[in-house]
């Protein structure tokens, strides 16, 4: 069975690749890297591009040369390779090691690296004609390119302000473009640098006259574009001023500032550190957190009446015995069944005097003065014996010895 026709793949739109000044592969090795790795690099603009091969369209890695200092031939220490095509680009902030071809790709590299970085075509290689003239092509479409975009150290930010942005980012730069203070279409520029210990700040005019723009100074210097104009500052002062790249860092946990309630200082809060729910409503009384209410409201049991006092001593305390029913003891002292069992405070006190052994109460003696002292009646007289009236009392004090008994239990 014959297998279904598939349509022809359309090819790629080569305008899709950019038009660099200058590609090949090319072995870059930064300052974490622990060995050469091969791409395929192209120079456009201010930034080499790094792509994993030739046929890639988008760059894995990018390198900016707005931060040049200088290029130098430097072979790894005890290689064995031809030190020929081994050169290091001294940035700012980094040295990157590169290790070319051959060593007319990397006489290539370095002229083209230089002619974008410093506006002309080199004079002090070693190449040929044909690579000048590349070169030299290279250098009218930057300046083109130049004349119509803004470089990256121009904010639209006052004087006061760009002090600040060059005192708080002196790792950054230290040289930018801003708006024109007299309100005109011009541009000026400030520069901070340390002078004897102390930090001075200059700022210079750069006036606008048709597609020019003119450095105001005592020998007036005209130029393309703005670009343009921040290379004069760095080169005519032997690089000591380096144009402000803005940092791009964004911060990943939302914070703001708040007010310490203790001694008033400002402090940084995240929101992450606190915990997840809806903010109270202002003006509405604050609830303790549930770990702080008592165990009634959080199990919803209604609370017990208090219990009374236990006698610190049982011997001190005498309970009157005919003062209310003993049912009314009971139920303070014994709970209910239904309800829950609440145990008593000092309960072991309590049980280790229980076992005491009773001790008999002592008689009512003025109880038995009137009884022994009253005449009893003639009727009365004849039935009552001594015997009968101690055999009464006394078994009256056993029943209200029963009952004390019973309340102290």
């Amino acid at each position: 069975m014959a297998s279904a026709l598939h349509p022809p793949r359309a090819p790629k739109p080569r305008s899709a690749l950019r038009s660099h000044y200058y590609e090949s592969f090319l072995e870059k090795k930064g300052p974490c890297d622990p060995d050469y790795k091969k791409f395929w690099a192209g120079l456009q603009g201010l930034t080499i591009y790094f792509y994993n091969s030739n046929r890639d369209f988008q760059h894995v890695e990018k390198l900016n040369l707005g931060t040049f200092v200088k290029l130098r031939d430097e072979a790894p220490r005890g290689s064995s390779w031809d030190p020929g095509t081994y050169f290091s680009l001294v940035l700012s902030n980094q040295e990157i090691k590169f290790k070319a071809e051959s060593l007319e790709s990397r006489e290539m590299w370095k002229g083209f690296i230089f002619t974008v970085v410093e506006r002309r075509v080199p004079a002090n290689l070693t190449l040929l004609p044909g690579h000048l003239y590349m070169m030299a092509e290279a250098l009218a479409k930057e300046e083109a390119r130049r004349a119509l975009e803004t470089p990256s150290c121009f904010l639209k930010v006052s004087r006061l302000e760009a002090q600040l942005l060059l005192e708080r980012n002196p790792e950054n730069g230290n040289l930018l473009l801003r708006p024109s203070g007299d309100g005109t279409d011009g541009v000026s520029v400030t520069t901070r640098q340390r002078l004897n210990g102390a930090y001075v700040f200059r700022h210079y005019k750069v006036k606008r006259e048709g597609a020019k723009f003119v450095i105001d100074l005592e020998e007036p210097f005209s130029c393309s574009s703005l670009d343009e104009v921040v290379n004069y500052f760095v080169t005519h002062t032997n690089r000591a001023l380096v144009p402000l790249l803005p940092d791009e860092d964004y911060e990943k946990v939302l914070g703001y500032v708040e007010a310490d309630k203790e001694n008033g200082e400002s402090v940084w809060v995240a929101t992450s550190a606190r915990r997840p729910g809806p903010a109270p409503a202002t003006g509405s009384p604050k609830l303790p957190p549930p770990e702080s209410l008592p165990l009634s409201s959080q199990n919803k049991v209604p609370l017990l009446p208090p219990l009374p006092p236990l006698p610190g001593q049982e011997e001190d305390y005498v309970t009157p015995i005919g003062d209310a029913p003993a049912a009314e003891y009971e139920n303070q002292d014994v709970p209910s069944p239904s309800g829950p069992i609440i145990p008593k405070p000092k309960l072991a006190k309590v049980q280790a005097k229980l076992p005491r052994p009773p001790t008999a109460p002592k008689p009512d003696l003025k109880l038995l003065n009137s009884s022994l002292t009253r005449k009893p009646a003639a009727s009365e007289a004849q039935s009552f014996s001594a015997t009968a009236g101690l055999a009464e009392v006394t078994a009256e004090l056993q029943e209200k010895l029963q009952r004390r008994r019973a309340l102290e239990y």
